[in-house]
Parts: structure tokens; C-alpha cells; sequence
């Protein structure tokens, strides 16, 4: 079935047949600003059951329905690979989560380190921001974006996931990072201040956790974030 152009992420199960109910945003959406109507086609995801072709089979001002029709593309989900990263300017960190859900994070954790210089964070708004990049890339997964957490308080119950720790004080390159089938991974990047000395001792004294340098120029915290996820996809994600 053909892939329809208008992509909307919705939380409820999918399948042949599957009535969706619209809230009042989705509704205003597509028939107030797409000006869609009755019998056009939509393109629906959950994030766990693949892409869908609905049809709208109920609209109004405040509410609608949808009726799927048919599978038009299976699951794909990213590797097992989390975004750490430092909270900046509000634009800044939007665009950091939106990238980072068109790139194939499979959760964005924001943390806390010595030196991060904006703690305020709101979830809400940035899961929001990774439902919209979703749409609009084609996807069929959405990023968890976890709570703010301390960079510390992170790392006392850490598991045996491997670490991509990005500082620009050391060298290394993603081409050597450890490459082992069904390890997941994480990308840490730090706040513009760079990491605490604490912080980097730290890190160096975990075997999970392997230093790479982003290159011989000092990356803004936005353009490191993407230039690592590059550097991983291409070496050891769903890129190679």
C-alpha cells in the first residue's frame, strides 16, 4: 500500500480495521490547517506497530476518526543506542532532541555535570519535539526523553553499556571503539564548559567508557551531538 504524505504519531494499538480517535490538537491539525476531510488518506504510527494508511472516517472542529486500512511499512527500530547530553539554550537543546529522533536515538537522556549552565528542562515540550521530528523524517519509532538527571547520580547504577565519551581534551577516533554485536551503546557530550576534571577521572576509570575527540576544532554542544551520532552510525549503527 502506498505511503500516504501526512504523518501523524498517535498512542493507540494499529491495525486492520482500527478506529483512532482524534483529541482536539490532532483534530485541529489536519482539518483546520492541513484542511483535510472525510475520506482522505493519513499516515499513522505508534512506535511499536509499523506505518499504517487510515482513512478519515469522522471530522469536526474538536474531534475526528480514523479507520486504518492497510500496513504500509513494518517496525523499524533503531539500534540500542541513548543521546546523553548537557541541557544549553532552549532552541539549542530543541534542536538537539529533534535531531537526535531523526537520527535513530533510542532514548535522550538530558544531564546534569558540573559545568551544564541550563538545568531547566521541560520533558513534555522536548517529547514533543521528538513526535514531530518522527513525523516528519518517515519514521517509525519515537525517542524516549528521559528526566533530567546528574551526570553523577547516572553513573553510580551503570550497567554494562559502553560509553562514547566525546571530549575535545583527548584523542581517539570512533573507527576504534569497541565492535561488539548487541552491545548497546551511549553518547555522552558535555556542556559548552567542557567536562570537570572530577568528571573526566570519572569517566576514565570506568571500562565501559571509551574517549573519542570530534576532531581538531571545538564543536558547539548542538554540532557535536550530531557529528557523534555520525560517527557512530557510520561505524557501528544501521549507516554501515
Amino acid at each position: 500500500m502506498d505511503r500516504a504524505k501526512i504523518r501523524l504519531f498517535v498512542d493507540e494499538p494499529l491495525g486492520e480495521g482500527q478506529t483512532i480517535p482524534l483529541d482536539q490538537g490532532q483534530a485541529h491539525y489536519l482539518f483546520m490547517v492541513l484542511r483535510t476531510a472525510v475520506g482522505d488518506p493519513v499516515a499513522v504510527f505508534n512506535g511499536r506497530d509499523g506505518e499504517w494508511t487510515a482513512e478519515i472516517t469522522a471530522a469536526a472542529k474538536k474531534s475526528g476518526e480514523l479507520t486504518c486500512r492497510g500496513l504500509a511499512a513494518p517496525q523499524l527500530d533503531p539500534p540500542d543506542l541513548w543521546l546523553l547530553f548537557a541541557p544549553i539554550k532552549k532552541q539549542r537543546t530543541d534542536f538537539i532532541v529533534e535531531k537526535a529522533a531523526e537520527m535513530g536515538a533510542r532514548r535522550i537522556v538530558p544531564v546534569l555535570t558540573d559545568f551544564t549552565n541550563s538545568e531547566r528542562v521541560r520533558v513534555d515540550r522536548l517529547q514533543a519535539h521528538a513526535v514531530e521530528a518522527a513525523e516528519q523524517c518517515g519514521g517509525t519509532f519515537v525517542p524516549e526523553v528521559a528526566e533530567p538527571v546528574r551526570l553523577t547520580t547516572l553513573l553510580e547504577d551503570w550497567d554494562d553499556r559502553r560509553i562514547m565519551f566525546c571530549d575535545e581534551t583527548l584523542a581517539g577516533s570512533a573507527s576504534d571503539l569497541a565492535d561488539e554485536d548487541g552491545v548497546p551503546w551511549a553518547i555522552l557530550i558535555g556542556p559548552e564548559g567542557g567536562f570537570s576534571e572530577a568528571e573526566r577521572s570519572r569517566l576514565a576509570g570506568m571500562g565501559q567508557a571509551q574517549a573519542v575527540s570530534l576532531g581538531p576544532r571545538i564543536l558547539r554542544a548542538d554540532t557535536a551531538a550530531i557529528a557523534a551520532m555520525t560517527l557512530w552510525q557510520s561505524t557501528h549503527g544501521d549507516w554501515s
